[in-house]
């Protein structure tokens, strides 16, 4: 029979319970026993959910309050000093959430021993997601243990109501090579000790009753490193011998395994589990080299985006490796965990009919995933409705003229080489905004949004509602702006920003304005913690009928005589940070962003905005994981963004933020970008990302963030001087900006005016150093 098997299921609750919960926690509204009585309500209704859906795998200790990746280091014992743990027995809330947020210096902090000041783990893109991971930190002074088996406990909790699940555990060799070595240690040096632990996790999964493990090793589909291919069968050889009563399912996503299937294949586990999204042309190859006694689970469901499946086309390849197998035991599966795609649409009451019916959400596609494996196992007839249904879907999508604009595509076929080019080189660019703008060594700014409060959501949510006027709205929105700019001014800030206000989102807000989007109420995915995100859908040509910001902007630069800065999203990040439409390459709809944003950037410039931001936050995330495949996604990415800024003339200064990212193996397509001036986070890492500058000679001005506004802690001016002293020993002080690392809109005011003012004093007192 074949298994209809989950990998993943999303965490925050359909309407973020948990993102509710744990920021009335982390507010001390709440305590910790109403925090976990939350989380057990919701993974006991996810299982009942999956259970109710005919999935016969039902994942477990997929579950987690912040991360996954922190979840297992602190099972591990990876935990720094500082942090309050005893160096035995399970880790504290307190300590969980000073590692993934920071410490605040409270007294329920000191208490618990985590040290005043200690910043949060660095926090970087999972493989080519917007979701968030907290990097471990390896030493050569790391011990493992095992300081609570989660795993085991979670699959307890699921035979207490009354099903077996699969636990979810992230495999030693990727954790390994997720982590960040320090002190000279190469991370797969560490397995050795590592390995013992994991066997002892294992055990104690197969001794709570579990019959089934799920090993999660997507660094398979990636560029291994040397040495990485002994590692993963020592590993598995070791972990076959530690509980071999148990299943092992080893599963990959987000890519293919090419180079590495020969050993994979070879490894003594009783199952693999491939991506057939991302990569269909692999299945072949893996049908001949995976023994015929191995399980293989096909990832036939996109975890990844929200078009319903292709249900007649999902089925032929799980007949092909069917037919291949000569009796091959076969599971069928999304292509990756469903955290990665919005609860259910159900909640959707608002969409269009017609895209409502082409579109399936987690729990939609746990449907697709039981219906794909009984059409394997009673054959088409047994699921012909469903058939019908989807190709019905497919039919329509295809055939609906609303998604095709004859405007945007002669547009298009009308984009030369020289609409991506600045029209002077950057030292004469340089010269001309120096002496528009007048600003000082060392300038200050914002990487754009302030706290978005209580009393700008019910703003947003009165104006929604219908309970209060546009122009109501907006005078309010006016003054929170006009207060915001007068503040900058007061403190200091040499660039100031308008606040945002008056947006959601950095991408909802444009792509609200622009037409081919559409948008849910209830389409929320995790992307960090507590931070969720709806990404739009992108179903149709993308252009934009109207202005989108420069009222806005306009209005701010008239509230004072300093540079306001104009605030955009990149082409690259609304195209990377959307459910994108896969009848199109991703290419042809991300340049017909780009040439909306860069009406949106000829018109701020009309309107005298000196400086206009165009955030690509997301760039990073796109690059495909294999080296080989980068050169083509660099080419166009690099293009968009340029073909969206190049309309301006010399004198206006264009910005680009990122963040969360490694930039040393892309530094030179970065460069290519030719903004004047790039902003990036760095404060997490003590300014190591910097690193990327020193071997290449950025030729343009870097803002590196000094400030991490991901954690609720607020730096001293001493501390931002001591960073501001690493940035100026590699970049030259007069192409130095100072900055926070991210926008502000989810601190408070409490957090941000005294970090805002501690950045302007810090900038004085180096600039003070520098003359």
């Amino acid at each position: 029979m074949t298994i209809a098997a989950n990998l993943g299921y999303p965490r925050i609750g359909p309407r973020r319970e948990l993102k509710s919960a744990l920021e009335s926690f982390w507010a001390g509204k709440t305590t910790e026993a109403d925090l976990r009585a939350t989380a057990e309500a919701l993974r006991a209704g996810s299982r009942a959910l999956q259970q109710g859906s005919g999935i016969n795998h039902i994942p477990s200790a997929d579950f987690t309050l912040y991360d996954h990746v922190l979840d297992t280091a602190c099972a591990l014992g990876v935990i720094p000093e500082g942090y309050g743990w005893s160096g035995e027995g399970p880790v504290s809330l307190a300590t969980y959430f000073a590692l993934a947020r920071g410490a605040r210096g409270s007294a329920a902090e000191q208490a618990a021993g985590i040290r005043s000041g200690a910043v949060a783990l660095e926090m970087t893109k999972w493989f080519d997601t917007n979701y968030h991971y907290l990097v471990p930190r390896l030493t050569a002074a790391t011990r493992f243990q095992l300081t609570h088996n989660r795993w085991a406990e979670a699959v307890r909790e699921g035979l207490a109501l009354g099903l077996r699940s699969r636990p979810v555990l992230l495999g030693p060799v990727s954790f390994l090579l997720l982590a960040k070595a320090e002190d000279g240690v190469r991370p797969l040096e560490l397995l050795p000790a590592l390995l013992p632990v994991y066997a002892e996790i294992l055990r104690g999964i197969a001794e709570a009753g579990a019959t089934w493990v799920q090993i999660d090793e997507p660094c398979l589909v990636t560029d291994l490193p040397a040495g990485a291919e002994v590692a993963y069968t020592t590993a598995y050889r070791a972990l076959a011998e530690a509980a071999p009563g148990l299943d092992t399912l080893v599963a990959t996503y987000f890519g293919a395994l090419r180079e590495n299937l020969p050993f994979v294949a070879a490894l003594p586990v009783s199952g693999l589990h491939i991506d057939l999204m991302r990569a269909p042309e692999q299945l072949d190859a893996v049908l001949d080299a995976l023994p015929a006694d191995r399980w293989l689970s096909l990832g036939l469901v996109d975890g990844r985006n929200v078009w319903r499946s292709d249900l007649r086309r999902a089925l032929g390849l799980a007949q092909r490796a069917a037919a291949a197998g000569r009796g091959r035991r076969l599971m069928v599966a999304p292509s990756c965990s469903l955290l990665h795609v919005p609860h259910s649409l159900k909640l959707e009451t608002a969409l269009d009919p017609a895209l409502a019916r082409r579109l399936a959400f987690a729990n939609e596609k746990l449907v697709e995933i039981t219906t794909l494996a009984r059409g394997l196992d009673e054959g088409e007839d047994a699921i012909a409705t469903a058939l019908k249904a989807s190709d019905a879907a497919i039919a329509e999508r295809r055939a609906d003229a609303r998604a095709q604009d004859p405007a945007v595509a002669a547009r298009m076929a009308a984009v030369t080489p020289e609409m991506a080019r600045r029209h002077s080189p950057y030292p004469q660019r340089a010269t001309a905004q120096h002496e528009r703008l007048g600003l000082p060594k060392l300038p200050v700014t914002s990487i754009g949004s302030f706290p978005q409060t209580a009393e700008v959501r019910a703003l947003r949510a009165s104006l929604a509602r219908g309970e209060t006027t546009q122009a109501a709205h907006d005078a309010a929105m006016e003054r929170l702006t006009e207060e915001t700019v007068r503040w900058q001014e007061e403190i200091g800030v040499d660039v100031p920003v308008h606040g945002e206000f008056e947006r959601n989102d950095m991408v909802k807000y444009f792509g609200e304005q622009l037409a081919g989007y559409a948008f849910t109420r209830h389409g929320w995915v995790q992307s960090y913690g507590s931070r969720c995100v709806a990404p739009p859908i992108i179903w149709g040509d993308v252009s934009r009928p109207a202005p989108m910001t420069v009222r806005w902007s306009a209005f701010a630069q008239s509230l004072t005589t300093r540079p306001m800065k104009g605030m955009l999203t990149g082409p690259v990040t609304m195209l990377n940070w959307s459910f994108v439409r896969d009848d199109l390459p991703r290419e042809t709809v991300c340049r017909q962003i780009a040439l909306a944003i860069r009406d949106e950037v000829a018109d701020l410039e009309k309107a005298g905005i000196a400086i206009i931001q165009i955030d690509e936050p997301a760039i990073r995330e796109g690059l495909p994981l294999r080296q080989t495949d980068r050169a083509d996604y660099l080419r166009w990415a690099v293009e968009c963004f340029r073909l969206s800024a190049a309309v301006v003339g010399d004198a206006t200064q264009i910005h680009t933020h990122m963040c969360y990212s490694e930039f040393n193996d892309i530094i030179a397509e970065i460069a290519a970008m030719d903004a004047d001036v790039i902003s990036i986070e760095t404060a997490r890492s003590d300014m190591e990302l910097l690193g990327a500058f020193e071997g290449f000679a950025y030729p343009n001005e870097i803002g590196p963030g000094v400030w991490d506004i991901h954690s609720p802690r607020v730096p001293d001016t001493e501390e931002m001087v001591g960073l501001l002293r690493r940035a100026a020993q590699r970049i030259p002080a007069e192409r130095l900006w100072v900055n926070p690392d991210c926008g502000c809109k989810t601190r408070g005011w409490a957090e941000v005016k005294p970090a805002m003012a501690h950045l302007v004093a810090a900038a004085r007192i180096l600039r003070a150093e520098l003359v």
